[in-house]
């Protein structure tokens, strides 16, 4: 981890979420307590920012500097507010695209999901502030810089994106392999929002119950499933043929 990646010390790392600074995990030493640990801790919750309990030796990997216990992984981008953020997109001429990612954890799946969403006019990337991968030199990489050039917003809450998405009259639409017909079946012409799932268990059950149509690719191999970030780009393609069309 390069140092302008993360930051060191639980009053350093308090001051940094109160100035509002972009951090997408931090990394706490177990067995660790105090009024300033407890402060952070504290914070962390509230804020609802990823937090991993790691051993003395995982964090002196990442820093050679007096930690103190604790260390946060800062994004080198800037995320947007979800509502404004939508709002915006919906005020404009085109057909607004979404897509919202569930429990996407691996660094460079994210990294390609977000180059192929940037390619084929995705407005805007929405996934949920506890359990998605973080934004990292890897994944800029594996982007190729297209997170750079496309808006993220971080949510609480998936479902409560959902619905405000419905009450803007966007379909949602989720790509499992429990879906009755194939994407090539999907009408994708109008404002709508693709969900993709987490890399293991796919869309959680709970967000598959408010979606509006449950669509799946074709699979013709032995293998029953393709990785999210391919899969991905198949959906994203077909929207966009459909919508060339």
């Amino acid at each position: 981890m390069k140092s302008r990646d993360y930051i060191f010390g639980l009053r350093a790392i308090i001051e940094a979420i109160q100035a509002k600074k972009h951090i997408d995990k931090v990394y706490l030493q177990k067995g660790l307590s105090g009024e300033l640990f407890k402060e952070l801790e504290f914070t962390l919750r509230k804020k609802k920012i990823a937090t991993s309990y790691v051993p003395v030796e995982k964090l002196n990997k990442l820093t050679q500097n007096n930690h103190q216990g604790a260390v946060a992984l800062i994004s080198p981008v800037d995320f947007q507010d979800f509502e404004p953020l939508v709002e915006g997109i919906l005020g404009r001429d085109n057909v607004p695209l979404f897509l919202l990612l569930d429990q996407v954890t691996d660094v460079r799946n994210f990294g390609a999901i977000i180059r192929t969403a940037e390619c084929t006019g995705v407005d805007a990337i929405i996934v949920p502030k506890t359990g998605s991968a973080p934004i990292t030199s890897d994944t800029i990489k594996t982007s190729a810089g297209a997170v750079f050039n496309i808006p993220i917003a971080k949510v609480d809450h998936l479902k409560d994106a959902i619905y405000y998405l419905q009450a803007s009259n966007i379909t949602i639409v989720a790509a499992t392999e429990k879906g009755d017909n194939t994407i090539f079946q999907t009408n994708l012409k109008s404002g709508c929002a693709i969900i993709m799932g987490a890399e293991d268990k796919g869309i959680s059950d709970s967000i598959l119950k408010l979606v509006d149509h449950k669509t799946k690719l074709p699979i013709a191999g032995k293998i029953g499933s393709l990785n999210v970030s391919v899969a991905c780009g198949a959906i994203l393609y077909e929207v966009f043929r459909q919508r060339l069309g």
